[in-house]
């Protein structure tokens, strides 16, 4: 089954942010889309640990660990960037100042509810971060992660089995097989993969599609 890869994801996500957009990059796979972001497109990236104006990855053996994002990856600062406290920096994400926040999850419901801070699993460790301040602050929040879990399980269901992150608050999401935008029908299928069908799709999908 043809997928994209991790960087294709990013990619396409990057094309949907628009020009002079304050975005926000979640821990682990968001943090690629600052690779891909179209050349001449001013984006002004921000990171709850208290950094605006983000650039790219640095290259190898150009990085500087007191310059780095929420996920301790080191990042480059482009011209006009900053450091700041990060209460102020959870005073721009809960205040309704970034336009987009791009987060990883174990599920998002068809409803747009997100789950990504806790399995409710005994063992597992609870990673709460700015992940809640996040969804429910900015303007558009986008899901970035693989259709289904390690097992084979969709990560994309009626309803959430994990505990919420936060309510209704997931407008689109990104798969390594399709982008389905969240709407008050249901989930609508704007892309997909080349080589997957509509039928074989939604037989991987824990919640009706449309398309």
């Amino acid at each position: 089954m043809n997928k994209w890869t991790k960087d294709q994801m990013a990619a396409r996500v990057a094309q949907d942010i628009f020009d002079g957009a304050v975005v926000n990059l979640g821990i682990g796979l968001p943090t690629r889309v600052a690779n891909h972001l179209p050349e001449g497109r001013e984006v002004i990236l921000h990171s709850e640990n208290g950094v605006i104006g983000m650039g790219p990855a640095p290259a190898e053996g150009e990085e500087d660990y007191d310059l780095i994002n929420a996920g301790k990856q080191p990042v480059t600062l482009l011209p006009g960037g900053s450091f700041f406290h990060h209460a102020d920096s959870f005073a721009m994400m809960r205040g309704g100042h970034l336009d987009i926040c791009v987060l990883g999850a174990f599920q998002v419901s068809a409803g747009g509810d997100l789950a990504n801070w806790h399995t409710g699993a005994a063992d597992a460790i609870p990673a709460v971060g700015g992940a809640m301040d996040l969804a429910i602050g900015a303007k558009k929040t986008f899901v970035m992660m693989e259709h289904l879990t390690k097992t084979g399980e969709s990560k994309l269901v009626e309803q959430c089995s994990y505990p919420l992150t936060g309510v209704a608050c997931v407008s689109r999401i990104y798969t390594d097989l399709a982008v389905i935008d969240v709407t008050p029908s249901g989930l609508k299928v704007i892309d997909i993969v080349e080589g997957l069908g509509r039928e074989e799709l939604q037989k991987l999908t824990g919640a009706p599609l449309q398309f």
